[in-house]
């Protein structure tokens, strides 16, 4: 049983037994794979913080064959979202990105360009924070469905099809400064969330908090 190691983005951390945790975590060159994190909710775990949603990790872990789950050893910090998270937007922000990813993302399938649309869009809202929130929102909706297979015709406003073009070329660090506000391109961020809803026959959980942020 060969022992792997993976650049990765943490999505969701689920409660095992009693000091344990269960891991899904995008893997850039394994796409997304859940794994056992043994005695992770230890206070000397040596995971320590790797684990939080949306963290930038390098991923130590087991895959037997035929096994769903991977053992995960330990994980490296590259890159923390806890200053986000600090600020209610932005971490509202965090939770609905990771919950489209992971409801979004099929198992063990690698997604290149997933994993560098989130490392990119973390990458904004570390640089903006809360003013970038709702442009990140936004870009990861956007590319969220594209990447995905189903961006439907954009039946939207002409104002925000033109922003949605102009994030369809753009980078999210290059895209015309405006004042992104809630109400910014609202229309075009509503039609995206009732497609990803539509694609994965769930309600998102986290869009009635992100509308109210």
């Amino acid at each position: 049983m060969p022992a792997r190691a993976s650049e990765a983005i943490v999505l969701r951390t689920y409660p095992f037994q009693e000091a344990d945790l269960i891991v899904s975590f995008l893997a850039r060159d394994a796409g997304k794979l859940r794994g056992v994190a043994r005695r992770a909710r230890r206070p000397k775990s040596r995971f320590g913080a790797g684990l939080e949603r949306l963290s930038h990790v390098n991923m130590f872990y087991f895959q037997r064959e035929n096994r769903e789950l991977v053992n995960l050893d330990s994980c490296d910090l590259i890159a923390s979202p806890f200053s986000l998270a600090s600020e209610y937007t932005t971490g509202v922000a965090l939770d609905y990105m990771a919950e489209v990813s992971e409801q979004l993302l099929p198992p063990a399938e690698p997604s290149e360009r997933f994993f560098r649309l989130l490392l990119a869009v973390l990458e904004h809202l570390r640089a903006r924070h809360a003013a970038g929130a709702w442009e990140a929102v936004s870009y990861f909706s956007l590319w969220a469905v594209r990447l995905s297979g189903f961006l439907p015709e954009l039946r939207v406003r002409a104002e925000s099809r033109a922003v949605a073009e102009e994030m369809l070329r753009t980078p999210i660090s290059k895209l015309t400064a405006r004042e992104w506000k809630r109400e910014t391109a609202a229309d075009l961020r509503r039609f995206l969330i009732r497609k990803i809803e539509e694609h994965i026959e769930r309600k998102l959980v986290t869009v009635p908090i992100l509308e109210t942020a």
